[in-house]
């Protein structure tokens, strides 16, 4: 089913709602990473070219529903809204006690405006009707254009579409699910998928349902720690889930899992601990695998360059320390070769991908981590339905 596209929308004259997503990390009244501020520049651009109002809303950490912003001055978005201003160049202005008096929106000059924190609203993540209204009663047409909080059934994300005269996707949302469907939904073959991280537990659904779709399956870290356990491979003291064995030999049963065929270890978690690299026959009882040897890194970068989509989410190791990165480093220099379509979801993957200057060369970059998560394991997104939903009747 489809939905309804920004681009595609008469906006001449119309106050327009757009969620975005401005949750970035903010140290002493500073923004520290600006990636999810820069996404939604040209979706307000292109708003502002014929928009009587555009009134954007975010929310950013974990504030106190309930509790006025001035009690909580940490989770404002006055920061966010000072670098908003300076990339674009006009002021923006961030309205407080919208609920209560939204005429305080109409009065302000500025042509765009920010909501404050929407996570102090009482309602906001129970996705409460009355909130919901009262959201969708500020505009003629609601913009979903956060796709890193598509997979969360709140009123700033899916309540407000569903009593918002006209709902629609923005720019970037439609961007994500157009490259996550070339990549997932209709990929050109052979796919693979790089999944990192430390637990099974935590990607379970998503192994399980990627084992369905792929040629190949990569994995990394202690993900790849339990798979090599259930070979019967001895991981000495590495992190991997004795629980998830089995569920890990089904997997190798319904894709190729190409398996490291060698290993660096360490004998302690430490940045300063000492990399040995090893056959997996020579690992001992307190090694602690922290990465993917050469041999391995050799092969991997055969298997990728072959393959016509990569989907990768998850470092291989320890990237953080140097001794251990190059396992990670590897990986993101193969999918930047690799000739076909990439997508790369997670914060672990965007930071790797940043620190070993990638970026450019990779074909798209999700903005969400557990809403690209969700869509890889086939959920449905609420924010995403209810767009659908709202087609019917438009």
């Amino acid at each position: 089913m489809s939905h309804l596209k920004m681009k595609d929308l008469d906006l001449n004259d119309k106050t327009i709602l757009i969620r975005v997503d401005l949750n970035v990390p903010i140290k002493d009244g500073k923004v520290l990473n600006d990636d999810r501020v820069k996404a939604v520049l040209p979706t307000i651009r292109l708003a502002a070219q014929s928009a009587k109002k555009i009134i954007l809303m975010s929310h950013l950490g974990r504030p106190i529903e309930g509790e006025p912003i001035d009690e909580q001055v940490e989770a404002s978005l006055l920061p966010i809204a000072k670098h908003l201003s300076s990339l674009l160049g006009c002021d923006v202005p961030v309205i407080d006690n919208y609920l209560n008096a939204p005429e305080l929106i109409e009065q302000n000059p500025a042509q765009t405006l920010l909501l404050e924190n929407v996570r102090i609203n009482a309602g906001e993540k129970s996705n409460l009707d009355s909130l919901a209204r009262k959201y969708a009663e500020l505009c003629d047409l609601f913009v979903m254009d956060a796709f890193g909080t598509a997979h969360r059934a709140q009123a700033s994300t899916h309540g407000v579409a569903r009593y918002a005269p006209v709902a629609c996707a923005g720019p970037l949302l439609a961007a994500e699910l157009q490259a996550l469907e070339k990549s997932l939904s209709n990929p050109t073959r052979p796919l693979m998928a790089i999944v990192g991280g430390s637990k099974v537990s935590t990607k379970l659904h998503v192994l399980e349902s990627l084992a369905n779709k792929v040629d190949k399956l990569i994995l990394g870290g202690g993900i790849a720690n339990t798979f090599l356990a259930a070979s019967g491979v001895n991981v000495g003291r590495s992190l991997y889930e004795k629980d998830f064995l089995e569920s890990a030999r089904k997997i190798m049963e319904l894709t190729f899992v190409p398996l490291p065929s060698d290993v660096v270890t360490a004998k302690s978690f430490d940045k300063e601990a000492m990399a040995e690299e090893k056959v997996l026959s020579d690992i001992e009882d307190d090694d602690i695998i922290m990465d993917v040897g050469p041999e391995t890194r050799s092969h991997f970068g055969d298997l990728i360059r072959e393959m016509n989509t990569v989907i990768w989410n998850g470092p291989l190791g320890v990237f953080e320390f140097p001794q251990f990165a190059k396992g990670t480093e590897s990986i993101a220099l193969a999918v930047a070769k690799n000739e076909g379509f990439s997508v790369a979801g997670g914060g672990e993957t965007v930071a790797a991908i940043d620190h070993f200057s990638v970026r450019d060369k990779i074909s798209y970059i999700s903005t969400g981590g557990g809403a690209f998560l969700e869509y890889v394991q086939g959920i449905k997104l609420p924010a995403v339905q209810i767009l659908q939903e709202k087609v019917i009747g438009f």
